[in-house]
């Protein structure tokens, strides 16, 4: 079961949240709150898994929030959840430890589905803003003199290019004349070799690191 906490300053927006994940056998709403300072209050006193976080809200925002969570209570895995996608919030949420990223369009079961894989270590990021996430870290490529991902082979650095560029199993091999079923074990072992749980980590550090060109 996983435990979580809904902080959004509209009290409407909170119950329809409660509504929604409710209708989920895996997942628990132990508290609600209207600002960053009552989130913090209330994962102090329940410890939840996953605190669920919209950004501008009064007293504390979500980035605030955000930051003395992952600094109090590491274990406490933050997601996004805003309407908000301009860059100034994207990359201040993600630099202050945000795991995850969603913007309040999404549907009842990409959410569910994120909160569960944000629990499992995973970095759910809606598709909308993964492009300006993955622009921004590619102009800060590092060196490559680092020894991650040098065990790559030539395809899998082919593939994890495609990866990064956001694109599905099916379209890289259908770009690459192959099987999607052999696309997706190319893609678990990349995911192998770089140690990371999902293809947005994959991407992440693959331009980071600038292991793809």
């Amino acid at each position: 079961m996983i435990d979580l906490i809904i902080c959004d300053d509209q009290e409407v927006v909170c119950q329809g949240l409660k509504a929604i994940l409710n209708t989920s056998e895996n997942i628990r709403v132990v508290g609600i709150a209207n600002n960053g300072l009552e989130a913090l209050d209330l994962i102090k006193k329940h410890k939840p898994d996953v605190a669920l976080m919209d950004l501008k809200m009064p007293i504390m925002n979500g980035i605030h929030a955000t930051k003395e969570i992952k600094e109090k209570y590491p274990s406490t895995k933050v997601l996004v959840l805003t309407t908000y996608d301009a860059d100034a919030w994207l990359f201040d949420a993600i630099r202050n430890g945000a795991d995850g990223y969603l913007l309040k369009d999404t549907s009842r079961e990409t959410l569910i589905n994120a909160i569960e894989e944000i629990h499992e270590g995973k970095t759910p990021l809606d598709s909308k803003v993964a492009g300006k996430l993955f622009h921004q870290l590619s102009k800060q490529a590092l060196p490559g003199d680092t020894t991650l991902g040098q065990d790559l082979t030539k395809r899998e650095k082919e593939i994890l290019k495609f990866i990064s560029h956001g694109m599905t199993n099916a379209e890289i091999a259908q770009n690459l004349f192959l099987s999607e079923g052999t696309v997706r074990n190319y893609v678990s072992g990349i995911l192998e070799k770089l140690q990371v749980d999902d293809r947005t980590q994959a991407a992440v550090l693959a331009l980071r690191f600038g292991l793809v060109e």
